[in-house]
């Protein structure tokens, strides 16, 4: 049989980030509806048209959104929160972006803005955000309650469908499955398990496929990547539940069901046993379920095999790939060769970074290059290796270019990093004697005031970096440029009363890659953007060799800013485990000692603060829980060097000197006794979203170090009253001591603009000062 190639998602957000471009002008009202749509029509024919060019035989639609694809799927099905007031019907553009980033409140118009005062506090929240399983792409957690009623409300799978069947391609429309979408979703009745939910979901899932198959499509790809995760007996009779009904909704329609990021194992004869046509399984993360999949297969299932890496950029060997695929082909098995997972993870065009490294380029394959891997791949085991004999041995010179390159190790690095003194990882004191010293050396009130650390990063602030870059301004031009910016921001922040500072990291590009351009064993890129969320854009940097640090990269900037000022300043720092979560990380030896390589050299950095005069270090763990695996048997492993790491960082200090640390979206619950393990004296986490139920997690644990959980929720652009973040204090010190508490935003402030800030945060010091009152 010939093999085919297929791809499972592309990335969106355009060679250019025209999407977030088109989205950001929509919403700041320069540009209309029909400008953004028809912005996303032609970022959706491109993508196609691209793939199709580059070989791919079977090319996905619906896998472009303008926000997310978890929240088309809620508004897919009518699942759309109460407090939106939808009333029914198809869902507008307006209360699809007021799912995902909130509304302040006045009019909501039929061009998706809303109209009011910045101070008004009113409007809906957005839908809560978390990490898409153990990857950094953010979805919008659905919303279920008990009753909950489904009705098709958007025809969006459909529409893009027909749009790429009138430019001449058929694809192969991709749906979240019903199961997964149920099972990362959220009740707001307590009590009440969403997966009670399926009987009523399944005939909106049969409906969408019946109209697919009446405009033309032959299969459809249902996601279901729960199938890696550890499931119960519940959750695979719903998996038998749902693919019994949807396989016959619409006779002639073909499904294909699709893992990835990890191994089906104890659910893989569950996955066999669904009456479907296809399953791709992820060969990347999983390499060793090949022969169990084939081996249990039905003799007519399609076994789409992802081999290339959906989630990294390194060049694959091909040669090698072939060696495993070859004997399965040569059984007379329908094969579609594909990349492990969808390609939204990866930046989009190698071609573009014309600045790199040429050794280090030719390391590299982005989505686009991915595709043409696949395809080549496919030709060789369709008409023999000899057709692409060229292009195979070019990969095979390129992987062991990158496996031998001196640049790669540095004996000195791995000798410290290999060291195995504990006392290394731990502070001098217990948290309880550290707590008494720094009390009384900083002095603060209840409920001590502070932010995260950036503050907004402002077209002058982009403009001065792009002018500096380009050259347009020299050294000291854009050095004297920062200095103002952060004078100003600290006079602000002393003004508005906030009791611990920040300098606003004016400086920086960004949280992981500012830090990376410093280290050694970084590479970065210019054009190699990949989505987080929404119009969210980050360029992961490229950890292609041992890790150190040359010189001290943040002292100068902080020692700036405490001459400013008399109240304490926070050192700001990313911490190991984040800067590899948000790396693109060889994957030549364990993650584990290159995170370790990164902690001691942000050690010497918080030791060299300390050196300075900083009283008040932060180390942010934005990541830490992000990079859990999958499975709980294999939880305990990574949390045990990931602690360590965060712990080499911030165990070379004083008593006296408090390590704060902050954390992102994430459910604490199952590791809450591993973060307490961290021994940091203060950690900032996300909560506004969740009405602090993300703090039961430390009540419950009886967490003995001090916490700041969000009352600002920094995703979206309203600004919540001071009666609501004093709602949201008292909910935190109902279920915590007052004296553990600090008051801070969600998150840093980079993405917000200063009229949003500004009354935010004089409304959160204000719901301070209320909450000190209360306690006096």
């Amino acid at each position: 049989m010939t093999v085919t190639v297929a791809t499972l998602g592309f990335p969106r957000i355009g060679p250019r980030r025209e999407l977030k471009t088109a989205l950001e002008s929509h919403w700041s009202g320069k540009s209309d509806v029909a400008t953004l749509l028809a912005t996303a029509a032609d970022l959706r024919a491109r993508a196609w048209a691209r793939q199709r060019d580059l070989g791919a035989d079977i090319i996905p639609s619906n896998d472009f959104s303008l926000y997310d694809q978890m929240l088309d799927t809620s508004v897919m099905v009518g699942a759309i929160p109460a407090i939106h007031g939808w009333k029914g019907g198809p869902v507008d553009l307006a209360t699809y972006f007021a799912m995902a980033r909130g509304s302040q409140g006045g009019h909501a118009h039929h061009d998706g803005c809303t109209h009011g005062h910045a101070h008004e506090g009113e409007g809906a929240p957005a839908s809560e955000m978390t990490k898409w399983f153990d990857t950094n792409y953010h979805y919008l957690v659905p919303e279920f309650s008990e009753g909950q009623r489904f009705a098709l409300s958007s025809t969006k799978a459909v529409d893009e469908f027909l749009e790429a069947k009138a430019q001449g391609i058929v694809t192969r429309p991709v749906l979240i499955g019903p199961v997964t979408f149920l099972k990362l979703g959220k009740s707001r009745t307590e009590g009440f398990d969403p997966r009670d939910l399926l009987p009523a979901l399944l005939p909106v899932y049969a409906e969408v496929l019946k109209r697919l198959a009446a405009a033309g499509a032959e299969w459809v790809q249902i996601d279901e990547p729960c199938l890696v995760l550890d499931l119960d007996a519940r959750d695979r009779e719903m998996l038998r539940e749902a693919y019994a009904m949807l396989s016959g909704a619409a006779p002639g329609l073909k499904l294909m069901l699709a893992t990835y990021f990890g191994g089906l194992g104890d659910n893989l004869g569950t996955a066999l046993s669904l009456p479907i046509h296809g399953l791709h399984v992820d060969l990347v993360r999983a390499p060793g379920q090949l022969d169990a999949v084939v081996a249990g297969a039905r003799e007519d299932l399609v076994l789409s095999l992802g081999v290339i890496d959906g989630r990294n950029i390194w060049k694959a060997d091909l040669a090698a790939i072939l060696d495993r695929v070859e004997p399965v082909v040569a059984r007379g098995r329908s094969v579609i060769l594909a990349p492990s997972c969808s390609l939204l993870h990866t930046p989009i065009d190698l071609d573009r970074e014309t600045a790199l490294d040429p050794e280090i380029r030719n390391w590299l394959a982005f989505a686009v290059q991915k595709v043409a891997e696949l395809a080549t791949m496919a030709k060789a085991l369709n008409e023999g290796r000899y057709s692409v004999r060229a292009t195979l041995d070019a990969a095979t010179a390129a992987v062991a270019s990158r496996r031998t390159s001196p640049r790669i190790n540095n004996p000195a690095v791995q000798q410290r990093a290999a060291q195995k003194d504990p006392s290394l990882a731990q502070r001098n004191s217990a948290f309880a004697v550290r707590r008494a010293v720094q009390h009384e050396k900083l002095g603060l009130p209840a409920y001590p005031t502070t932010t995260i650390g950036s503050f907004p990063q402002t077209p002058e602030v982009r403009k001065a970096r792009a002018d500096h870059d380009k050259g347009v301004i020299d050294d000291a031009a854009y050095e004297q440029f920062l200095r103002e910016e952060t004078a100003r921001t600290v006079k602000w922040q002393e003004e508005v009363g906030l009791d611990v500072l920040v300098h606003g990291e004016f400086e920086r590009n960004d949280m992981v890659q500012y830090f990376g351009e410093q280290l050694a064993g970084f590479a970065f890129t210019k054009h190699a953007w990949v989505q987080s969320y929404g119009s969210r854009c980050v360029r992961p940097p490229i950890i292609y060799g041992d890790v150190s640090r040359p010189k001290p990269m943040t002292v100068e900037w902080w020692t700036y800013a405490q001459s400013l000022t008399k109240k304490p300043m926070k050192g700001m720092l990313t911490g190991p485990v984040t800067i590899l979560n948000w790396s693109f990380v060889r994957d030549d030896q364990p993650r584990s000692v290159t995170c370790r390589q990164i902690a001691f050299a942000i050690r010497d950095e918080v030791v060299d603060l300390e050196r300075a005069g900083a009283a008040i270090i932060q180390i942010d763990e934005a990541a830490l829980r992000e990079g859990l695996p999958l499975r709980k048997a294999d939880w305990q492993h990574y949390l045990d060097w990931a602690v360590e790491c965060f712990r080499i960082t911030a165990s070379g200090v004083a008593d006296a000197t408090q390590i704060h640390t902050h954390m992102c979206y994430s459910e604490f619950n199952d590791i809450i006794a591993s973060i307490g393990a961290m021994d940091a004296d203060v950690i900032s986490i996300e909560t506004a979203r969740s009405q602090m139920e993300l703090l039961d997690a430390f009540a419950g644990y009886r967490y003995p170090a001090e916490i700041g959980p969000g009352v600002y929720d920094i995703h979206s652009p309203r600004v919540p009253a001071v009666g609501e973040m004093a709602t949201l204090l008292r909910a935190a010190a109902r279920r915590l001591p007052a004296d553990q508490l600090w008051v801070n935003p969600d998150c840093g402030l980079k993405t917000r603009k200063w009229p949003e800030v500004k009354p935010a945060i004089e409304n959160m010091v204000a719901a301070a000062e209320a909450a000190r009152a209360a306690v006096a």
